[in-house]
C-alpha cells in the first residue's frame, strides 16, 4: 500500500512541511506494509491551470506525467494545509485544479491543518467544501488540526509545549491508523466497482 502526503505551503522552509515530514515518519514506521510519498509545494512548482490542460497539451503532458504516475499508484493521501488569510493556500488549490478522479478518485484522504496561532479550522471547511467534486477524493471523518504549530513536533524537546505535543503526537498516531484502514478499505471497492464515467465524469 502506498499513501502521498501532500505538504500545501508554498513556503520553504515551513512548519506545514514540517508536520509533513513527522506524519511520513509515523506512517512508514507503524505500518510495515505501508510506502510513503512525500510532495510538498514548497516553492510553488507547479504552474498555473489553464485551459490547455484539457486540451492534450503536450508540455503539460511532460511536466506532469511524473506527478501522475505517482498520484496513481497511490491508495491514500494526507493533505498538509497550513491557514493562510482564512484560507487554503493558492498553490493547493491549484493542485486539486491539474489533477482528476484517475490520480484522486475513490482514494481517502486525511486533512490537516496548521496554524501558528488559534486557526486551522477554516482550511479544513474549505478542502471539505470545494476540493473534491470533480476528482473525486474522499475526505475522512477525522481531522487533524495543529495549532501552536511551532511548539509542536520539534526534535528539541525543550522547543515543544510537553502537554500539547505529547497530545498530537498520539493523536497523530491514531488518525493516520484510521486512513490506513479507509486505504485497505477502499482498495478493492476500485477494484471491483465501475468508478469512472464518461457520462458523469464531474461531480454534481
Amino acid at each position: 500500500m502506498k499513501l502521498a502526503i501532500i505538504s500545501g505551503s508554498h513556503r520553504n522552509p515551513s512548519q506545514s512541511e514540517k508536520v509533513a515530514r513527522y506524519i511520513d515518519t509515523v506512517l512508514s514506521t507503524e505500518h510495515d506494509d505501508v510506502e510513503t510519498w512525500l510532495y510538498t509545494l514548497a516553492d510553488n512548482p507547479l504552474p498555473l491551470w489553464d485551459q490547455s490542460l484539457w486540451e492534450d497539451n503536450p508540455e503539460w503532458n511532460e511536466r506532469l506525467a511524473p506527478l501522475r504516475e505517482q498520484l496513481n499508484d497511490t491508495d491514500g493521501f494526507v493533505i498538509v494545509s497550513p491557514e493562510w488569510h482564512g484560507q487554503v493556500p493558492a498553490g493547493l488549490k491549484n493542485f486539486f485544479l491539474l489533477f482528476n478522479r484517475f490520480e484522486l478518485g475513490h482514494k481517502p484522504a486525511l486533512i490537516t491543518t496548521v496554524s501558528s496561532a488559534d486557526g486551522g479550522a477554516y482550511p479544513v471547511a474549505e478542502l471539505r467544501m470545494s476540493s473534491y467534486k470533480n476528482n473525486r477524493l474522499c475526505y475522512i471523518p477525522e481531522q487533524l488540526i495543529l495549532r501552536n504549530v511551532e511548539r509542536l513536533l520539534n526534535d528539541a524537546v525543550e522547543d515543544n509545549d510537553v502537554d500539547a505535543d505529547a497530545y498530537f503526537r498520539e493523536r497523530i498516531s491514531w488518525a493516520t491508523g484510521i486512513l490506513v484502514g479507509y486505504a485497505r478499505a477502499l482498495k478493492p471497492m476500485r477494484e471491483t466497482t465501475e468508478i469512472h464515467h464518461d457520462k458523469f465524469s464531474n461531480g454534481m
